[in-house]
C-alpha cells in the first residue's frame, strides 16, 4: 500500500503554477480599470447624495434684480414691425 501512496503523491504536482510577470501594458490597464471604477462610484454618490448649497440657494427675487432684469430684456418693437410687415404682404397678395 505504502508503495501505491508514493506513486499517487508523485503523480500530484501541488506546488503553486508558474505566473509569469505582469507586462507594462497589463500593469497600467490593471489600474487604469481601477481608477476607472473609483470614479464612476464617485459620479453615482454625487448623485445619491444631495448636497445642502443647492437647497439654500431658492430665494426670492428682490425688486432691484427686477428692475434689472427688466433693461435687460429686449424691446418688441422690431419683432411686431416685421409681424406687421408680413400681415401687409399677405393682404396685397390676395
Amino acid at each position: 500500500m505504502s508503495s501505491q501512496l508514493r506513486i499517487m503523491s508523485a503523480d500530484l504536482d501541488l506546488s503553486p503554477p508558474e505566473v509569469p510577470e505582469p507586462t507594462f501594458f497589463e500593469s497600467l490597464l490593471r489600474y487604469g480599470l481601477f481608477l476607472g471604477a473609483v470614479f464612476q462610484l464617485i459620479c453615482i454618490l454625487a448623485i445619491i447624495i444631495p448636497t445642502t448649497k443647492s437647497h439654500e440657494q431658492v430665494e426670492t427675487p428682490e425688486p432691484a434684480d427686477a428692475r434689472s432684469f427688466e433693461q435687460n430684456r429686449k424691446p418688441k418693437g422690431p419683432v411686431q414691425q416685421i409681424r406687421q410687415k408680413l400681415k401687409k404682404e399677405s393682404k396685397k397678395k390676395r
